[in-house]
């Protein structure tokens, strides 16, 4: 396969994985699949976007360099056969380099907010009073491995399932994403030094 077709499939490939990342990122803001009454109640980590930029806008601009590869003009770079289409994979892997270090960041964020668990409602009593309270109730992902400690949650919604959910959705999309962007810096490379298979410098 030559390596602009190859960096083509990447870019088709991200794209749906880029709005996953956005559309979970989006879903987070309504906890528990309900609006949220103060912005406050919602998870810390939510707001550091990191599907909506890290996985999400940061990537698009990969994803649509990729998708442009084989379309790129590979001629007429100094009158050197094949010169344009090495500078474009080249550039390729600029654009890769910098998607991975988007999805990394959104892998970080993910890992950090499952192991800091979702922001809920907590009672407690005020002397003879039930009161609410938002608060984190779990402490260094000690909810992950004893469910029981799930009963300290009390909304809103299935809070916890949803926020687990959501963020893992996000934590493997990131990763996938990195592998596809580490795919392209070894195209790139390839595709750099060794020129793309196609020829097209000779078609007419």
């Amino acid at each position: 396969m030559c390596s602009g077709n190859f960096a083509k499939c990447l870019g088709i490939t991200l794209i749906p994985l880029t709005i996953i990342c956005i559309l979970c990122n989006i879903l987070l803001f309504f906890p528990g699949g309900n609006v949220a009454d103060e912005s406050s109640n919602i998870t810390d980590e939510v707001f550091y976007l990191g599907g909506i930029l890290g996985s999400g806008v940061v990537m698009i601009f990969p994803a649509l360099v990729f998708l442009g590869m084989k379309n790129n003009d590979c001629c007429g770079c100094c009158g050197n056969e094949s010169c344009g289409k090495r500078f474009a994979m080249f550039g390729s892997i600029l654009f890769a380099a910098a998607g991975a270090v988007g999805a990394a960041y959104s892998v970080i964020v993910s890992c950090v907010a499952i192991n800091h668990g979702p922001k809920c409602f907590t009672s407690y009593l005020n002397g003879t009073v039930q009161a609410i309270n938002v608060t984190y109730p779990f402490a260094d992902g000690n909810y992950l491995s004893n469910r029981t400690l799930w009963d300290l949650c009390d909304g809103p919604g299935d809070i916890i399932t949803w926020h687990l959910t959501l963020f893992c959705i996000l934590l493997v999309t990131g990763l996938v994403q990195i592998g596809l962007c580490a795919f392209q810096v070894i195209n790139g490379l390839i595709g750099t030094i060794c020129g793309d298979c196609c020829g097209c410098c000779g078609d007419s």
